[in-house]
């Protein structure tokens, strides 16, 4: 039997994860897992209705119409920003619905893995073993986190990102492209470390750090 979804976000990243949903239906046995009922979005631009609008998949309205769908709907944060995605979390949690975990055929998750709901685990993401995510960590394309790490809520690694084994991500971080965070290191909430990077100490809470070596 296939679940309702609605996807929360009309931008690049939300259409990016329909196409997860495409993939994972196309890889079932049997029946879809996943039937879409549609897009919400409180600020979807003109432009990006267009695109969704040539996807085939409805625009449902804002974030208040998640309020209007049938019990047992699942759904999936679009949104790439850590703190955009957390506060749009916190905001649409008053409707109760349940965070779909989303994870590409393509996709790789250690068996011993522990993760929250919303996880969404891009086409080429890597996770080996003993890794525990927190809720709606979004792992892009062909990103990689290593054995034994811990990661927190709304952490985002984006395409080609790497974090080595043993580190620890906090709350809200983001590893820009193509970034790799050595073996044991800490990562502070809400740090952004810069596309292309390469941590090489831990890096206090709330900062940005760039180039190699990063700072």
């Amino acid at each position: 039997m296939s679940l309702d979804i609605v996807i929360v976000g009309c931008g690049g990243h939300g259409r990016e994860v329909l196409g997860i949903v495409r993939a994972v239906n196309a890889a079932a046995d049997g029946d879809p897992v996943w039937r879409v009922r549609g897009f919400v979005d409180d600020t979807p631009s003109e432009v990006n209705l267009k695109r969704v609008q040539r996807l085939e998949v409805p625009y449902l309205g804002s974030t208040a119409r998640l309020g209007d769908q049938p019990a047992g709907t699942h759904l999936a944060l679009g949104i790439g920003d850590p703190a955009a995605r957390r506060a749009v979390d916190q905001r649409v949690a008053a409707h109760g619905l349940a965070a779909a975990v989303l994870i590409h055929p393509d996709a790789t998750v250690g068996p011993d893995a522990v993760y929250g709901e919303g996880l969404v685990a891009f086409a080429g993401a890597r996770v080996t073993t003993n890794v525990t995510l927190g809720r709606h960590v979004h792992l892009n394309q062909n990103s990689a986190v290593a054995h034994d790490c811990e990661v927190g809520d709304h952490v985002s690694v984006n395409p080609l990102g790497a974090v080595s084994g043993d580190c620890r991500l906090g709350d809200g971080v983001l590893i820009g492209a193509g970034a790799v965070v050595l073996q044991g290191l800490r990562v502070g909430a809400d740090a952004t470390v810069g596309a292309g990077a390469c941590v090489v100490r831990n890096v206090p809470a709330g900062i940005v750090v760039k180039g190699v070596p990063a700072r």
